[in-house]
């Protein structure tokens, strides 16, 4: 049974006049400043105004956040007031992840609605796949995300997302896209791995997160048949994010990757070793040599390097938190109700932390979590969401497994790494994707 917080009015009332406070001293100062051109009763007469509408409001906030607190209508347990997002937004994803050891499943109060945020794997399952009908991105997230994404598939539901997953679906199945990205990935494996032997040859520092037919061109071609709805700016909001979700979710794995190596070498030599065993290549051979002898049949028996990028997508998901919206009333399997327009998150920063998940081990890089006798071994995708589930699940899940599997191998062939600063620890920006804060500098050392 999930036991209910117990709150005091001391834990409340300083959050709330903070809140207060961001309204109130800013607007006052503005007034204050507006004093030598006005009169002051006109001043006094605004800011007493402005003091009690700043007043009234947190009054209301209150009596909703106390009423939700003490209500027994069979809601999940509230862990505070949605201003704590804000309170701790420099560090929120460890923040929601302190929040998930208490309670797997819990809200956070709006003077309005609630924002539900789990952990529960059975829970995910029920949002993403049974009752995905009743889970969509909805108004609210669609035009919050409307500025950057517009019309894409990261922010539509219905029609449109169907029209271009259908679309995007056909283009990830063929051989053509398998062939021109391979030879893709292999030439800019092997110019990167050529750029760091320069590094390393000169001993410099390096920053790793610097950062045919084709899908654009069979959106291009369906715009041809149907151009009143393929409009330039449609075309534009579906490109722009399949660029997203292409460039920044790699790029930022492949970053927290090489730093978890940095942090444990010993994973890091025998991925190394793993890689020369799979390719068989001789010492003496060059980086473009390797890039192109390296064939899918070599990187589909390199199990432990996919173990080591997966328990990094564990530990460091590429969109740490996920959020949809309640179409309707609903009950989750863990019994509790959510209304019609709650909020609901799923939190896979958090999940990949959570001991009742992982085991008591969950906070530790452990690629061997991932192998059965050598062999990689998956998991439930509610449990390991780092790539969606159910039918949003991502089309480029393997090209990115592919993409992230040769240019790591391209580079652990050649060089060993090592942090420029060994007692910084990484950190995060918060983000709608999973960036370091000020890139990660190596130093690259030739262990050929």
């Amino acid at each position: 049974m999930t036991k209910f917080p117990t709150f005091h009015m001391m834990e409340i009332l300083p959050k709330t006049f903070y809140m207060m406070g961001i309204l109130f001293f800013p607007c006052t100062g503005f007034f204050l400043l507006t004093g030598f051109f006005v009169g002051l009763s006109f001043i006094l007469v605004v800011v007493g105004v402005l003091t009690f509408f700043v007043i009234g409001l947190a009054a209301v906030f209150l009596v909703i956040y106390i009423r939700e607190l003490i209500s027994n209508d069979n809601r999940h347990p509230v862990a505070g007031p949605i201003f704590n997002l804000l309170i701790h937004f420099n560090r929120l994803f460890n923040y929601q992840t302190s929040l998930a050891r208490k309670y797997s499943t819990y809200r956070l109060i709006t003077p309005f609605k609630s924002d539900v945020y789990t952990a529960d794997p059975v829970n995910i399952g029920y949002i993403l796949k049974t009752k995905f009908s009743n889970y969509g991105k909805g108004k609210f997230n669609s035009n919050l995300m409307r500025d950057l994404s517009g019309d894409g598939i990261f922010a539509v539901d219905g029609e449109k997302w169907r029209h271009q997953r259908k679309l995007a679906s056909y283009e990830f199945s063929t051989k053509v896209l398998r062939d021109f990205s391979a030879t893709v990935f292999r030439t800019n494996a092997a110019k990167l791995a050529s750029d760091v032997s320069i590094a390393a040859t000169t001993k410099q520092m390096i920053d790793l997160q610097r950062g045919k037919e084709d899908i654009l061109s069979r959106f291009l071609m369906e715009s041809a048949k149907d151009p009143e709805k393929m409009t330039d700016k449609y075309l534009r909001d579906i490109s722009l994010n399949f660029i997203i979700a292409g460039k920044d979710t790699s790029a930022n794995t492949l970053t927290w990757f090489f730093y978890m190596l940095c942090r444990h070498p010993f994973v890091q030599e025998k991925i190394a070793q793993e890689v020369r065993e799979a390719t068989e290549a001789e010492d003496n051979i060059s980086t473009d040599e390797f890039a192109n002898k390296l064939t899918e049949a070599d990187l589909e028996k390199m199990w432990y390097l996919h173990a080591a990028l997966t328990e990094t997508l564990r530990l460091y998901p590429a969109v740490p938190v996920d959020r949809k919206n309640s179409e309707e009333d609903d009950i989750l399997p863990d019994g509790f109700k959510v209304k019609k327009g709650d909020g609901v998150n799923y939190m896979a920063y958090a999940m990949g932390r959570m001991t009742y998940i992982w085991g008591e081990d969950a906070a530790d890089f452990r690629p061997e979590r991932w192998l059965d006798n050598g062999i990689f071994r998956v998991e439930s995708s509610f449990k390991f969401t780092a790539f969606q589930a159910g039918p949003r699940i991502c089309l480029g899940k393997e090209f990115a497994y592919g993409q992230m599997k040769l240019l790591a191998s391209s580079l652990l062939f050649f060089f060993k790494f090592k942090l420029v600063d060994e007692s910084k620890e990484a950190t995060y920006r918060t983000m709608f994707t999973l960036r370091m804060v000020k890139g990660l500098h190596l130093y690259a050392f030739s262990c050929l």
